[in-house]
C-alpha cells in the first residue's frame, strides 16, 4: 500500500463561518495529500521571484481571484517557510523518491527561468522536479478527464501545470469545480453547491458569499496554487495609429474598431502592418481561447459585443437582441445579408448548429460552456438523449434561447463566441473537430480574411469586402507565429515587424519601450499565473 494512505488523517476546517471536512490523501497519489501541496506552496518564494526575476512586475497571488472582497478571513498567504514545507512533507511521509514533472505551455526564456528557480527551492525542502515545455496541440495534453473522477487514473501525462486563468468573469475561476470538469482534481463535494450558487443568482452579494466559501476550500487544501496576478501590456509602433479606438484586454473579443485603424504605407505605398499570434501549426478553435490569435479577433465575428473592460454594450453579427423579464430567455436577430469569407450567406441556421457543437466540443472556454450548458436541453443532448438541444429555436433571422437556470454572463458569453460555418464542418465528430482540415485555412465572418497560411512561417490577413460594419483600411496584417509568449517579440520589434499587439510578459516591457519607435500602454486585466497539482494517479 502507499505509504501516505496509511495516513487516517481528517480535520475540521472553519471559513467563512462554516465547518466542512476534507479527508487525507484521497487516493493512491501521494499529491492527492493537501499537506503535501501546502508543501509546495511554502516552498516557494514568490515574494522575491516577484522582485528579482520578473522585476517587480508581478503581484505575488493570495487567492484565485486578485479581489480582496473576494477572500474569506484569515487566507493562508503561504509566505515563504521551507522549515514549515520540510515539516508538512515529513508529516505526509514524503520519502523524496518520486520525481514530479513539470510541464508548461509559455516558450520565452522568462518562463524557463521561473521553471529553474522553483527546480530549486522545491529541491531545497526535498522535491524533485523536471521541467518541460508542451508542444503541439496543447489543449488535449493539459484537459482529458479521468472517467472516474476520484480516483482516475489521470489522462495527463504530468504531475504539475504552469498556466493560467484569464477571466471574463468571477466564476470562471471556479466553474471547472463543477462535477467531473477538472482534468486533475478528483470531485471536491462542498464546492458543487456553491459553483451552482454563483451561477444561479445575479446578486453580488451572494455571488460573493460564494466566492469567498470557495476562495477559503481551495486555499487550504491548495488543489490550485496562484502564484502571481500581472497586467497586459498593448504594443504599437509610431507607423500605426488606432484614431480614437479604445483600449481593453486583447485576450478576448471587444469593439477595438479594428477596421478605423491606420498604419503608414510602405515604399510600395501599401498599408501593411505587422503583428504576432499566427500559428504555428493550426489554426485554433476560436471558443477555447477567444481572443488570444489574430484569427480569433480578426477573422471571426462575435454575435453581441462588448467594451474594452468586457461588459456587453450591443450586438455585433446580430442586430439586437432581448432579454426576458426572468432572465430565462435570450433572444438575438442577426444582421441581414451578413456573409462568410467565401461569400455565402451567415444565417441563424449556422448560429444553431454552432452552439450544438460547441456543447459537446471537449475544448471550449468555461464561461461560455457554462452558458451553453445552462439553455434547456443542453444536458439531455450532451447525454445523447436528444436530437436537438429543445431550449433552442429559430424563427427566421431570430435565434431563441431558453435556459433551465439562470446564467448571470449569458450576454458576456455570447459577446465572445464566435459561430463557425455549417457547410464545413457539418457532420464531424465534435470531439475531433480540431483536427479537420479546415483548421489549416479556415472560413470566417470577421473584418479581415486569411489569405495565406504558411505554418510556424507566418499568416496574412486582407480586408473583407463585405463585411457588415465596413471595409478595413489596413491593406494587409502579416502575422508572425507565436505562442501565448512571444520568444521573439523583441527581436521582431527591433526589425520593425512588430507594429501592433500585446505581451503578458513584463520583462519584454522594458526592451520595447527602449525602442524610439514603439509604445506600450499597461492594461488591467483579471489574470493570474498558477499551479495546478495533479492529484489522480499516473499510470
Amino acid at each position: 500500500m502507499n505509504k501516505l494512505l496509511t495516513t487516517s488523517a481528517v480535520a475540521l476546517i472553519a471559513v467563512c463561518g462554516t465547518t466542512w471536512a476534507w479527508a487525507q490523501p484521497i487516493n493512491e497519489s501521494e499529491l492527492s495529500d493537501p499537506r503535501v501541496r501546502q508543501a509546495i506552496a511554502y516552498a516557494i518564494d514568490m515574494e522575491t521571484i516577484a522582485e528579482t526575476l520578473f522585476e517587480g512586475a508581478a503581484i505575488p497571488a493570495i487567492g484565485l481571484t486578485s479581489d480582496p472582497a473576494n477572500y474569506p478571513e484569515g487566507m493562508n498567504t503561504y509566505s515563504y517557510n521551507p522549515e514549515r514545507a520540510r515539516e508538512l512533507l515529513a508529516e505526509a511521509g514524503w520519502d523524496g523518491s518520486r520525481t514530479l514533472d513539470m510541464v508548461y505551455y509559455y516558450p520565452d526564456q522568462l518562463t524557463a527561468d521561473f521553471m529553474a528557480v522553483v527546480q530549486a527551492q522545491l529541491a531545497d525542502v526535498g522535491i524533485d522536479m523536471t521541467y518541460r515545455l508542451l508542444e503541439g496541440d496543447v489543449g488535449a495534453q493539459i484537459t482529458g478527464r479521468p472517467a472516474d473522477p476520484v480516483n482516475g487514473p489521470s489522462v495527463v501525462e504530468w504531475d504539475m501545470l504552469y498556466g493560467a486563468r484569464a477571466a471574463i468573469a468571477n466564476q470562471e475561476y471556479f466553474n471547472r469545480f463543477a462535477e467531473g470538469q477538472m482534468p486533475m482534481i478528483p470531485t471536491v463535494e462542498e464546492m458543487l453547491p456553491l459553483v451552482e450558487q454563483v451561477n444561479g443568482t445575479v446578486d453580488p452579494a451572494v455571488q460573493r458569499a460564494g466566492y469567498q466559501h470557495m476562495e477559503g476550500i481551495i486555499n487550504e487544501n491548495v488543489y490550485i496554487l496562484p502564484l502571481y496576478y500581472q497586467q497586459l501590456y498593448i504594443f504599437e509602433s509610431d507607423r500605426i495609429s488606432r484614431n480614437g479606438a479604445p483600449y481593453g484586454n486583447e485576450q478576448y473579443s471587444y469593439n477595438s474598431d479594428v477596421i478605423n485603424w491606420t498604419v503608414e504605407p510602405n515604399e510600395d505605398g501599401e498599408r501593411v502592418a505587422y503583428t504576432n499570434a499566427a500559428p504555428m501549426q493550426f489554426f485554433e478553435l476560436p471558443w477555447q481561447n477567444l481572443g488570444i490569435w489574430v484569427h480569433s479577433r480578426y477573422a471571426f465575428d462575435t454575435i453581441l459585443q462588448a467594451d474594452g473592460s468586457l461588459r456587453p454594450i450591443g450586438g455585433k453579427l446580430a442586430e439586437s437582441y432581448e432579454v426576458s423579464e426572468d432572465g430565462l430567455t435570450l433572444s438575438f436577430t442577426m444582421k441581414e445579408g451578413l456573409k462568410w469569407h467565401d461569400g455565402s450567406d451567415l444565417t441563424a441556421e449556422d448560429v444553431v448548429w454552432s452552439i450544438e457543437t460547441a456543447a459537446l466540443a471537449p475544448i471550449v472556454q468555461p464561461l461560455v460552456a457554462t452558458t451553453i450548458g445552462s439553455i434547456e436541453g443542453a444536458d439531455a443532448y450532451k447525454a445523447e438523449e436528444a436530437d436537438s438541444i429543445s431550449g433552442i429555436s429559430v424563427d427566421g433571422r431570430t435565434v431563441r434561447l431558453t435556459f433551465a437556470t439562470i446564467d448571470p454572463n449569458m450576454l458576456m458569453s455570447f459577446a465572445q463566441f464566435a459561430p463557425l460555418p455549417k457547410a464545413y464542418l457539418e457532420g464531424v465528430d465534435p470531439l475531433q473537430i480540431q483536427q479537420h482540415e479546415f483548421w489549416q485555412k479556415p472560413v470566417g465572418s470577421g473584418p479581415f480574411m486569411i489569405e495565406e497560411a504558411r505554418m510556424n512561417e507566418f499568416t496574412t490577413l486582407v480586408p473583407f469586402p463585405d463585411y457588415h460594419q465596413g471595409v478595413a483600411k489596413i491593406d494587409r496584417i502579416i502575422a508572425l507565429p507565436s505562442a501565448d509568449g512571444d520568444a521573439n517579440l523583441i527581436r521582431n520589434a527591433a526589425a520593425f515587424r512588430a507594429d501592433f499587439g500585446y505581451t503578458k510578459n513584463a520583462t519584454d516591457v522594458p526592451a520595447l519601450e527602449e525602442m524610439e519607435h514603439m509604445n506600450v500602454t499597461a492594461v488591467n486585466i483579471p489574470y493570474t499565473r498558477m499551479f495546478w497539482i495533479n492529484q489522480f494517479p499516473r499510470e
